[in-house]
């Protein structure tokens, strides 16, 4: 386990990081504005992980996507910077607080009309949208992640690609001698998406675990 506490070791994560395309100004101010306003600014998803994120977008060119769990915006932003010009994000948080910095950076970025910005529970939000998504991305509360998973499910187009975010859980649900709530709830969805016949998956050791998902 690296000194961050994630599953690579911290030497090669960093080694990785130099030989990574470098974040474009805008990351890097909502970075540092995070880390002077937030108290968790850990929940960034961070270079290695926001540049994939973007990357994927190019590769798949989902026109609609969806997000759960917004925090500051750095991973929407990654998101958005993919898409192509008729593209939509639609990233939910329950989070009032964050909400200023986060639209902040959306005007920064000139991204503001790619990017729909909902403050509410997603359990309750995503029912109601009537949208079919190319692409989704999950870094929310473990406590509903099955949930959540269900529910986009429900909305993703055929041949749909779902990531799911921090789901090794710094390498306890690999230990047997962990048993909290949280780890519980992980092993829980992994599960679930091991068993889902609607998919193929592959479980990624990548930062803290990204699970990558396709909805036949």
């Amino acid at each position: 386990m690296s000194e961050k506490g994630f599953i690579i070791d911290a030497d090669i994560e960093h080694y990785c990081e130099l030989h990574t395309t470098d974040e474009n100004n805008v990351l890097e101010q909502l970075i540092r504005e995070t880390n002077l306003k937030t108290t968790i600014p850990q929940m960034l998803s961070g270079k290695i992980l926001g540049c994939l994120l973007t990357t994927l977008v190019e590769l798949i060119q989902p026109k609609n996507i969806l997000e759960l769990g917004t925090f500051t915006g750095y991973s929407a932003i990654c998101l958005a910077q993919g898409l192509s010009e008729d593209g939509l994000l639609t990233t939910i948080d329950n989070n009032p607080e964050i909400e200023d910095i986060a639209r902040k950076y959306f005007k920064i970025s000139e991204l503001e009309e790619k990017i729909r910005f909902i403050i509410g529970d997603a359990l309750q939000v995503i029912p109601d949208l009537n949208t079919k998504f190319d692409m989704a991305f999950i870094d929310a509360d473990k406590d509903n992640l099955s949930t959540y998973y269900q529910l986009v499910m429900d909305k993703m187009a055929s041949g749909g690609v779902i990531l799911v975010d921090n789901i090794l859980w710094y390498g306890k649900v690999a230990d047997p001698n962990q048993d909290d709530r949280v780890t519980r709830k992980i092993r829980e969805f992994n599960d679930i998406v091991q068993a889902d016949d609607r998919v193929t998956n592959v479980l990624l050791p990548l930062c803290d675990g990204l699970m990558l998902i396709r909805k036949k």
